[in-house]
Parts: C-alpha cells; sequence; structure tokens
C-alpha cells in the first residue's frame, strides 16, 4: 500500500529519517520548540489506508481552503511520537492507544506532545475468519473453535502449526500473548503491510481458502467481504499487562489526536482547525475505499470527498475563519 503521491507537480511526500532529522542541544529548551515556519503544518503519515484518508482529507483543507503548506511524512507509529517529541511533527491524526509513549512524552514526561482528544473513529483490532469456514466448522469463531482447528490452517511455512496472519510488524499487536495464554498451535506470519495483507485475504478469500488474519476497524474491506471476528474473552483493564501472556481479547480504541505541544501553544488557526475535526467510520471508510479498492489517487480521493461534503468540513473550521 505505501506509495508516493504527488499534486501536479508539487510534492506531497516528505520522506525522512524521522529519528536522525534533529538534535536539540541545550537542555534548557523543551525539544519541541525547535524554530519552525507556521505557515507550515507537518503531518504524520502512518501504514495503512485509513489514516492516509484521514490525513489527505485534512492537508487538502489545510492546503486549498485555508492557505498552508502541508508536509505529509511518511513514518511508523513509534517514530511518529518521537518525532513530535523532537520537534520534526506537529500532529499524529490517528493514535491506536499507545499509553506507554503518552506517559513517556506527555505532561507526565517530557511535556512535549498533548492528547487532542477525540476525531471521530473508534476502533477495534481482533482475529478474523471468513465467513465460508464458519458454514463449515459452526464453532470456529471461538477460542475453543481455533484450539480445535489450528490445524485448518496449516501452510508450508508453519509445518505442523497453523499460520496466523499479520498485518505489518509495527501494528499494535498483542496476538503472540494471545497464543500463549490461549494454549494455540499458531505461528505468526506478517504480510508486512496492509496492503500485502488485503491482497492475500483477498486472494484466499476467492478460492475459499482457510485463513486466519489479524483485522481491524474502520476498514473498508469489512464492507466488502463477509468476515467473522473470534470471540476471546472480553477485555479488562490490566489484562494485557504482560505482553507475552494475554488471556483476552483487544480492547475498544477511541482513536485520538496527538499533538505537539508547541503546536497547541501556538494556537494558529491550523492548530484550531485540527482541534475542530471530528468524523465517523463510515466517512473515512468512504474515503479509504476510493483510494484501495478503486486506484484513485489519495489527493483526488480526498478533493471529492471534501467537494462532495462542505458542510461536514466547514464546522472543522476555526471561528470566523471565512469572514477573515
Amino acid at each position: 500500500m505505501p506509495r508516493f503521491l504527488r499534486r501536479k507537480g508539487v510534492l506531497l511526500r516528505v520522506v525522512v529519517a524521522v529519528l536522525a532529522m534533529v538534535m536539540v542541544s541545550s537542555c534548557a529548551v523543551r525539544t519541541d520548540q525547535i524554530a519552525r515556519d507556521p505557515g507550515v503544518v507537518r503531518m504524520a503519515l502512518n501504514g495503512w489506508v485509513g489514516y492516509e484518508a484521514s490525513a489527505e482529507v485534512l492537508a487538502t483543507i489545510l492546503r486549498d481552503e485555508m492557505g498552508y503548506e502541508v508536509q505529509l511524512v511518511r513514518t511508523d507509529e513509534q517514530p511518529s511520537w518521537q518525532a513530535l517529541d523532537q520537534g520534526v511533527l506537529d500532529v499524529i491524526v490517528e493514535n491506536w492507544g499507545h499509553e506507554d509513549l503518552f506517559e513517556l512524552y506527555g505532561p507526565d514526561g517530557n511535556d512535549t506532545v498533548v492528547d487532542g482528544g477525540p476525531n471521530g473513529n473508534v476502533g477495534g483490532i481482533g482475529w478474523y475468519v471468513p465467513a465460508y469456514m464458519v458454514d463449515e466448522y459452526p464453532d470456529l469463531p471461538t477460542m475453543e473453535g481455533i484450539k480445535e482447528h489450528a490445524d485448518l490452517f496449516r501452510t508450508a511455512e508453519t509445518g505442523d502449526k497453523g499460520e496466523f496472519l499479520g498485518g505489518a510488524p509495527g501494528f499494535v499487536t498483542q496476538d503472540q500473548g494471545m497464543i500463549n495464554a490461549f494454549d494455540l498451535n499458531l505461528e505468526i506470519v506478517f504480510a508486512g503491510s496492509e496492503a500485502a495483507q488485503i491482497t492475500e485475504v483477498r486472494r484466499r478469500y476467492a478460492n475459499e481458502e482457510p485463513v486466519l488474519f489479524y483485522f481491524y476497524d474502520p476498514q473498508w474491506l469489512q464492507e466488502e467481504l463477509d468476515f467473522v471476528r473470534v470471540e476471546f474473552p472480553a477485555y479488562k483493564p490490566g489484562c494485557d499487562a504482560d505482553p507475552e501472556w494475554v488471556p483476552c481479547d483487544y480492547p475498544q480504541y477511541h482513536m485520538n489526536k496527538i499533538f505537539r505541544t508547541g503546536f497547541v501553544e501556538e494556537d494558529g488557526d491550523s492548530y484550531q482547525f485540527l482541534d475542530n475535526w471530528h468524523w465517523t467510520n463510515e466517512q473515512q471508510n468512504e474515503v479509504a475505499r476510493m483510494i484501495a479498492d478503486e486506484g484513485i489517487d489519495a489527493s483526488d480521493a480526498a478533493r471529492i470527498w471534501v467537494d462532495e461534503n462542505p458542510d461536514v468540513w466547514r464546522e472543522w473550521l476555526p471561528e470566523g475563519y471565512e469572514n477573515r
């Protein structure tokens, strides 16, 4: 899925070695307070199409409607936080948990990042199987069913163990801890990226082959193919404290924005706009489907959505902005 996108000769992607970009030598200055151009917004671009959909829509409005230059910096989740801390980025628009990173960089740590509140997307991570497998094995979408039928998922790569198909190694995951806690005869095989995983799942789905895989909402493919989520004991706070032993399902995620503290303190129009931004899973999936399923360039997909939904996004503009 990761690709570089251009808009009529204007480079929209700034690919950086995030961890090596900035070093701040003065201990008296908070690391996120480096000099910056207030007319430029630097946004993390994490590696799944739902995030890309959100970022591209926000970039389109900031750029075309508000006159900002926007740099979309493609980076993984954890380095995005380090980039906020170092002043390289201004915002992460879709955060999935990461309480440990907030403790490190938030008010009780370096004080270089701020919880920007919910973005409106409600996320769920889980284990899934295709509905056609459940038709044949009705008990399959349970922990006990997976344990009994693990041999269905054996591949040449996993030998006498069943394959659990993961996405990108850097995604939020507790799968190995669940395999350990529930004594499941499974081996995790990472597809490498969201796009590679979707390609493999669609291939097996088309051939009605067995597949057990990590997946999530919001995700446009959930609306196209018939998947069944595997049931595990419900999440309770603290049940995932030991990553090697997780006897529970994933929690529900109310996705939030993470801002660079200095960006919040500047309180510019770009911050106020991003602070106001709030949309639904369905709206994100609408743009994500155009990008990933219909092959529309991400910036073009964002412009289509912006053109068709002015009543939605104008509510995100700072108060009185249109009259300035």
